[in-house]
């Protein structure tokens, strides 16, 4: 069995946003993971604001961003669907679906079950050799994750929630001349996460200000067939405030920040040690030998001491967002937002502008992604999510009745 990164290295490439060529070759050093699809933004709101979401008002698809969020969700239930086209300028057949949901339960509304399914297409892949001949296979590989989460008030102003994840990674191919079968690699995870929020009052008005924290896919490692050693989930911490506040009546305005950073130890590299020497490459192997059998707990430990540069590097490797969200009563949205990501460790900035509607039962929301640079693959990304408020079906049936 062969993995089948070899033919899907330039998309794997894209979708970690690794774009070498705008960084400067020896300070390059980004964070290597499996199934990085599991970073992709999955909802057109938390993507229109520069993918932020750690403390923003809940919705739908907070499993994602922060799931601690539902105890305070105003709604009993609701359901959402997401759809992205990804990597469009590339190629026209992969794209990320999401289905996201809670229900608040207990008779004091002050906890929530959630659950979420993401699909990730990588469209299709052909196996064959142009060089020997071989006509290969056409494949569809994918990556799929399905969580349920449970969260709950811990205070009239403090809630925590967790999140229990299953992964599939169907990135293997069948070696045709072994008679092997096609397998993928399987992982669970799990996430943590906490939200805060407080209504201060600013001269006559009252607003909202709010922190969360979230960290994910704390769990096993994956292991691709045919691979030297397992690679590490992309554990990440996300801190994130938000600062409402009214403009005027049925007016409001939003300002969000969010922190991420990957809980994982970086992959050593070769140009770092003097491999040319039977010492200095004794030295390499030892340490990817090592960077192979760290757990992943110590992997999150080491993560934050690990980088050759120094804190200095450590600094590097967390991105921040910056978003904006105005709404008219609640049922007109205009957002905007931008994404930064450190040259070294992935090259990724990005503006980002969405905008939603919300009836009684129905809200729409999409985005539109506008990257820095025009060739990246990411530019001009598209959003949509369809969201359905449970409260709102309840109201139009029991009219009907």
């Amino acid at each position: 069995m062969k993995p089948i990164f070899r033919y899907i290295l330039p998309l794997l490439i894209a979708i970690a946003g690794i774009s070498e060529a705008s960084a400067q070759k020896d300070d390059f050093n980004p964070i290597t993971t499996g199934v990085t699809s599991l970073g992709i933004a999955p909802d057109a709101r938390g993507a229109s604001m520069g993918d932020l979401g750690a403390a923003t008002d809940p919705d739908a698809n907070s499993q994602f961003w922060n799931p601690s969020k539902y105890a305070f969700a105003y709604s009993k239930a609701a359901v959402s669907l997401s759809y992205t086209p990804w990597l469009r300028k590339l190629v026209n057949d992969i794209f990320l679906a999401n289905l996201a949901g809670y229900w608040k339960i207990g008779s004091q509304d002050n906890q929530a079950v959630s659950a979420s399914l993401r699909y990730f297409s990588l469209g299709e892949v052909n196996t064959g050799n142009s060089i020997t001949g071989d006509p290969g296979q056409n494949l569809n590989p994918y990556e799929l994750s399905v969580d349920i989460g449970y969260s709950r008030k811990l205070s009239e102003k403090f809630s925590m929630g967790v999140v229990f994840r299953y992964i599939y990674s169907d990135l293997g191919f069948p070696d045709t001349y072994a008679g092997e079968q096609i397998t993928g690699a399987s992982a669970f995870s799990a996430d943590i996460s906490g939200y805060y929020t407080t209504f201060p009052i600013i001269g006559r008005n009252e607003c909202q200000w709010s922190w969360g924290w979230d960290i994910s896919n704390i769990g096993s490692k994956v292991s691709y067939d045919g691979a030297e050693y397992p690679v590490f989930l992309p554990t990440n911490l996300r801190l994130g405030t938000t600062f409402m506040f009214p403009l005027a009546d049925y007016h409001n305005l939003a300002l969000s920040l969010d922190l991420n950073k990957l809980l994982v130890p970086a992959m050593p590299r070769e140009k770092d040690y003097d491999i040319d020497t039977p010492e200095g490459y004794q030295e390499y192997r030892d340490a990817m030998d090592d960077w192979g059998s760290t757990s992943s707990i110590s992997g999150i430990f080491k993560s934050f001491t690990d980088a050759p540069g120094g804190f200095k590097e450590e600094l590097r490797e967390i991105n921040w967002s910056l978003g904006a969200e105005y709404s008219y009563n609640d049922q007109f949205f205009l957002r905007a937002g931008y994404f930064h990501q450190d040259k070294t460790k992935g090259d990724i900035q990005y503006f980002a502008l969405g905008a939603g509607f919300s009836m009684n039962v129905v809200k729409i929301d999409a985005s539109y992604m506008i990257a820095t640079a025009q060739t990246s693959p990411l530019d001009q990304t598209l959003r949509f999510t369809l969201t359905f408020d449970m409260d709102g079906l309840k109201d139009i049936f029991g009219k009907r009745r």
